[in-house]
């Protein structure tokens, strides 16, 4: 007998993972939502545009690292990541990289009430680099942020017109916060595509949630092999 039981995703932390027995219901949930949203007019695609280039968020140790604060094993949207990295980097496109502008002086804002950062003194200074296997290259600018969105109090938006680019391509954590935010940010002045097994966070609900809103709402969620053949197309054009 075959087993339709629907796989946990590869990243996450187990306790925020969902019970095995609402996966499945809440994944036709969301597939008859997204069919309501389509009948709706919303949900279009958006493309590529002439011009793409990518954002990978956050992929630093503070986000990886189990023993830090997220606590979750995020090792397959790193894999994901550096495959849409290699297949942009080969079609000679821009690579943006973002991690947080971390200062201890900075006063506190409300949400640190929601949200305490963790970050002790003798770490601050390795605990926001960007993870080796990127291997992030010289000319590969890194955005440091103190916001959720890659765009709020930063250039980005003004790099990115420098370059004439219309298509970002959103990598990285977490679905729900910083990815989420940057989509939103993004989606006025740019088509967004997210490559599906490139984004994740620690909790499969919110995951699973925020990826169909940025679906229907944001930009394009692909499958990531389908992202590298549309990257290896304009590589070879």
């Amino acid at each position: 007998m075959v087993d339709r039981t629907p796989s946990p995703l590869p990243f996450g932390s187990d306790d925020l993972k969902l019970p095995d027995e609402l996966r499945g219901p809440l994944r036709a949930h969301l597939q008859e939502l997204r069919n309501h949203y389509l009948k709706r007019n919303w949900g279009a695609r958006v493309g590529f545009g002439e011009r793409p280039a990518l954002l990978v968020i956050d992929l630093a140790r503070y986000w990886l690292d189990e023993t830090v604060q997220i606590g979750c094993n995020l090792d397959s949207v790193v894999d994901a990541t550096c495959q849409v990295l290699q297949a942009t980097r080969q079609a000679g496109l821009p690579v943006f990289f973002t991690s947080l502008d971390w200062d201890p002086a900075d006063p506190p804002s409300p949400q640190n009430i929601k949200l305490k950062w963790d970050v002790p003194l003798s770490q601050e200074d390795s605990l926001f680099q960007l993870d080796p296997r990127l291997e992030r290259r010289p000319t590969e600018k890194i955005v440091r942020k103190k916001y959720a969105s890659a765009f709020k109090g930063t250039n980005l938006n003004e790099m990115l017109t420098s370059l004439s680019v219309d298509t970002l391509i959103v990598c990285g954590v977490s679905t729900s916060h910083c990815v989420y935010a940057t989509c939103r940010d993004a989606t006025d002045s740019f088509r967004v595509i997210v490559p599906k097994e490139a984004v994740g966070e620690r909790c499969e609900l919110m995951h699973e949630v925020n990826m169909l809103d940025i679906d229907i709402d944001l930009g394009d969620v692909m499958p990531t092999r389908d992202v590298i053949a549309h990257l290896h197309q304009l590589g070879n054009a």
